[in-house]
C-alpha cells in the first residue's frame, strides 16, 4: 500500500524517467485498453491465507470478454486456475471456510452450486424454477438464503413464449420492462430441501441474515415504478413463524444492510431519514427489537465503499474515496470516531474481510498504475501484490502522469480536478486540451488508472478532470451545489478550469476540445450551447430535452433536486435547462455516441440533438450502437465508439486526417466510415 499518486512538476515532467528509457516505450492505444486483463472480484477466505479473484480477458473473434477464476495464496506464488470451465459468479465462503458457493446457469437459469475448498468438482445445490439472484450463508453454514422471482404459471409461460408478451406498464411487476415479483427462500446445504420464507408480490433489494440464522433482514416494496424506488422500506422476518415486521416508514431508500455480532443491531446505509435527500451516505444502526435508530458516521466525509463489522461489534472497518484517493478506515461506533487506517495516493478499494477482520482483498490502481488485486492487514501495514496483471503497461507505455489541481471558479469557490500531461511534454510546451466530464451528476474523477486517458496523453493532449460542483467523494455542500442550477454553477467551475490551464501556459485558446458520457454528456450539450470556445466536442448518453425524458427515462433526481418539479408545474425550467433549447447557438462541430437499448438516458435526446443541428447545416455526426445500455458490453462497439471519438476530435482540433490502428487481429484499420 505504497503511496502511488505521484505528482508531476510541469517544468520537469520527465525528471524521474531517463531519456533513453522514456524513448524505448512507445504511446498506448486502444486496442492496448480493450487488450488489458481486468482482475476483481477478489473475496478473502475466512482464515486469511488465500483470495480467490476473477480474471477478465477479451476474446475479439467472439466479440466479448470471457470471465475465469483463480486461486492466490496470500504468502506468495504464482496465481492457478481454481474454478473449471463452467464459471461462476458471486462466490462466497461457508462461515468455516470450507465450502465455497456460488452461481452459475443451468438451462438460462442462475443455480446455487457448491464445492470443497480443499478441491473436487461443484455440485447444484439448487434446482429452483426461476433464476437465484442473490444468496447469503446462515451464521452456522448449514443452509443459505436467497432471492429468487416468482414463477410464471404454465398458462401464462406458455402463451408468452407464443407472443402474449405485452407489457402493461406500471401493472403488476412490469414497471416500465418486463418484471417479476421476488420472495426470499431457504436452502438446506446438505440435502438440497428449499423452503420458502416469504409470501406475496414485493420487490426485494438487499437483505442480510442474522448470526444465529433467526432473522433476516431485508429491503422491498410492493410497487414497481421506476422513480419510486425510495418508497422501499426495511422489514424483517422471522424464517420460523414467517412473520414480517416493518421496522421503517420514512420513504428514504436503504442498503447495504449487515447485522453486527450480537445479532442485535442492525447497520445500513442512508442518506437520512426523512425523505430521500440529496446527500452522501451514512452508516445507520438500528436496534430491531425497539426499532430506535441513528446515524454513526455522520461526521465523515466522502464515498462509502464495502464495510463490515469487528468481531467485538465495537468498530466497523470500511473502504471509502475522499476527494480523489482511496482508502480504508476505521468507525468507532460508540463515539463515532473516524480514522483513517491506510494512507495511500491512489484508489485502494477494500472488497472482503477474514473471519477475525485482521486481514482484507483489495485492488490498488492510481492513474500510473493499472489495476491489481492485493491482500493485506487491516492494520495499516504494507500490502502484498498477489497479481501482475498487465505488467507491459509499466515496461511498454510511456505514461502519463497527473497531479491534483486547483482553482477559483467564477464565484470565488475552490474546485479541485486532475491534469494528465504527457510523458514526454517539452518544458514550455502548448498542447491541446482535452475538457473531461464525468457523469452523475454524482459522480467524481478519482486517482485511478484509465486506458483512455494514457491513450489520449499519447495522442499528445493535455487533459483536465475536473470534480465540478455537485461531484460526491467530498461533501454534502459539494453535492448540492448543482441543485436547482444544473448548467450554472457546473459550468462556470468547467470554464474556469479551462482559464486555469491556458494561463498556465499548458494549452492555447484554440485548442480545446470536450467530452463526456451520460451526465457528462448533458453538461457537454449545454457546454457547446453557451460557448463556441470548443473546436470539438463528443458528447455520449446525452439528455437534450428535459420534458420529453420525463416519462421514459429517470426522472427522480431531476425532479426532485437539479430542476425541481414537474414538467407542467416548472415549464420554462424544464425548458430552459434543456441544451436542444440553445442549439441555434452551436457552433462547435459536435459528434453524438448513443446506445440504442439506453433506458438511462434514452437514445432519442442525441437523435434530437443531431437532428436539430443537422438542420441547421451544422458540423456533426451521430452514431448508433445496436443492443448497447447505457454502459457498452461488446468490445467492437467500445473500439468504433472509442475510434470515432479520437478521428473526431483530431480532425477538428488540430485539422489532421488520422488513421485509427490496425488490430493485429483484423485486416484493415476499421470499419466505420471516414469523416467527410
Amino acid at each position: 500500500m505504497r503511496p502511488s499518486f505521484r505528482l508531476l512538476v510541469l517544468l520537469s515532467f520527465t525528471a524521474t524517467t531517463s531519456a533513453s528509457a522514456q524513448t524505448a516505450r512507445r504511446a498506448m492505444t486502444t486496442d492496448d485498453g480493450l487488450n488489458m486483463i481486468a482482475v476483481g472480484g477478489e473475496t478473502i477466505s475466512p482464515d486469511g491465507a488465500w483470495v480467490l479473484f476473477s480474471k477478465s480477458e477479451l476474446d475479439w473473434k467472439e466479440n466479448k470478454r470471457k470471465t475465469t477464476w483463480w486461486r492466490a495464496d496470500v504468502g506468495g506464488g504464482a496465481p492457478y486456475r481454481w474454478i473449471g470451465e463452467d464459471g461462476a459468479a458471486s462466490p462466497a465462503f461457508s462461515p468455516d471456510g470450507a465450502r465455497l458457493a456460488f452461481t452459475r446457469a443451468v438451462e438460462g437459469k442462475s443455480q446455487i452450486f457448491l464445492m470443497r475448498t480443499t478441491g473436487g468438482e461443484a455440485v447444484k445445490l439448487t434446482g429452483h424454477a426461476t433464476s437465484v439472484r442473490s444468496f447469503e450463508w446462515t451464521g452456522d453454514g448449514s443452509a443459505l438464503v436467497f432471492v429468487a422471482d416468482e414463477a410464471r404459471p404454465d398458462s401464462v409461460e406458455k402463451a408468452r413464449k407464443a407472443g402474449a408478451d405485452a407489457i402493461f406498464v406500471d401493472e403488476g411487476p412490469d414497471g416500465q420492462g418486463e418484471g417479476q415479483w421476488q420472495n426470499l427462500w431457504r436452502v438446506d446445504a446438505s440435502s438440497g430441501e428449499e423452503k420458502r420464507l416469504t409470501e406475496g408480490d414485493r420487490l426485494i433489494g438487499s437483505f442480510a441474515v442474522a448470526p444465529k440464522g433467526d432473522l433476516v433482514a431485508f429491503t422491498a416494496r410492493k410497487e414497481n415504478r421506476r422513480n419510486q424506488g425510495n418508497l422501499a422500506e426495511i422489514f424483517l422476518l422471522d424464517p420460523a413463524s414467517g412473520a414480517v415486521r416493518q421496522l421503517t416508514d420514512n420513504e428514504t431508500p436503504e442498503n447495504g444492510l449487515q447485522w453486527a455480532p450480537d445479532g442485535r443491531r442492525l447497520s445500513y446505509e442512508a442518506v437520512g431519514d426523512a425523505g430521500w435527500e440529496l446527500g452522501l451516505a451514512k452508516l445507520w444502526v438500528m436496534d430491531t427489537s425497539s426499532g430506535d435508530h441513528h446515524p454513526i458516521s455522520g461526521g465523515f466525509e466522502g464515498n462509502l465503499g464495502t464495510y463490515t463489522w469487528t468481531p467485538d461489534g465495537n468498530a466497523v472497518l470500511f473502504g471509502a474515496t475522499k476527494g480523489t484517493n482511496g482508502n480504508l478506515y476505521r468507525l468507532d461506533v460508540t463515539s463515532g470516531a473516524v480514522t483513517q487506517v491506510t494512507q495511500v495516493e491512489g484508489s485502494l478499494s477494500p472488497t472482503s474481510f477474514s473471519r477475525d477482520r485482521t486481514r482484507m482483498a483489495y485492488e490498488f490502481s492510481d492513474l500510473d498504475t493499472p489495476e491489481d488485486v492485493w491482500a493485506g492487514a487491516t492494520d495499516g501495514s504494507p500490502g502484498t501484490k498477489l497479481t501482475d496483471a498487465n505488467p507491459w503497461v509499466a515496461s511498454d507505455i510511456a505514461l502519463a502522469k497527473g497531479q491534483v489541481v486547483h482553482w477559483k471558479s467564477k464565484d470565488g469557490m475552490d474546485v479541485e480536478g486532475i491534469l494528465i500531461l504527457p510523458a514526454n511534454r517539452a518544458p514550455d510546451q502548448k498542447l491541446p486540451l482535452l475538457l473531461h466530464i464525468h457523469g452523475g451528476p454524482a459522480g467524481s474523477f478519482a486517482n485511478r488508472f484509465s486506458s483512455s486517458y494514457q491513450v489520449w496523453a499519447g495522442l499528445g493532449y493535455a487533459q483536465l478532470l475536473p470534480n465540478v460542483r455537485g461531484s460526491s467523494a467530498y461533501n454534502d455542500a459539494l453535492l448540492r451545489g448543482n441543485m436547482h442550477d444544473i448548467g450554472g454553477g457546473d459550468f462556470q467551475d468547467l470554464m474556469t478550469g479551462v482559464d486555469w490551464v491556458i494561463k498556465e501556459g499548458i494549452t492555447s485558446p484554440d485548442s480545446l476540445a470536450v467530452r463526456g458520457w451520460s451526465y457528462g454528456g448533458i453538461l457537454g450539450g449545454w457546454t457547446v450551447t453557451h460557448t463556441d470556445r470548443f473546436k470539438a466536442a463528443s458528447l455520449g448518453a446525452m439528455v437534450s430535452d428535459w420534458t420529453s425524458e420525463y416519462g421514459p427515462g429517470f426522472n427522480f433526481d431531476v425532479r426532485q433536486w437539479y430542476i425541481g418539479g414537474t414538467p407542467w408545474e416548472n415549464p420554462d425550467e424544464y425548458r430552459m435547462k434543456s441544451s436542444l433549447t440553445h442549439i441555434a447557438d452551436v457552433t462547435t462541430p459536435t459528434l453524438l455516441l448513443h446506445g440504442m437499448s439506453d433506458d438511462t438516458d434514452t437514445e432519442p435526446q442525441s437523435m434530437n440533438f443531431f437532428q436539430a443541428l443537422k438542420d441547421q447545416g451544422k458540423t456533426t455526426r451521430y452514431v448508433r450502437f445496436p443492443r448497447e445500455p447505457h454502459g457498452f458490453r461488446e468490445p467492437r462497439h467500445q473500439r468504433t465508439r472509442d475510434i470515432e471519438e479520437i478521428r473526431w476530435i483530431q480532425k477538428y482540433v488540430r485539422g489532421l486526417d488520422w488513421t485509427p490502428w490496425v488490430r493485429k487481429d483484423e485486416k484493415k484499420a476499421d470499419d466505420a466510415k471516414p469523416i467527410s
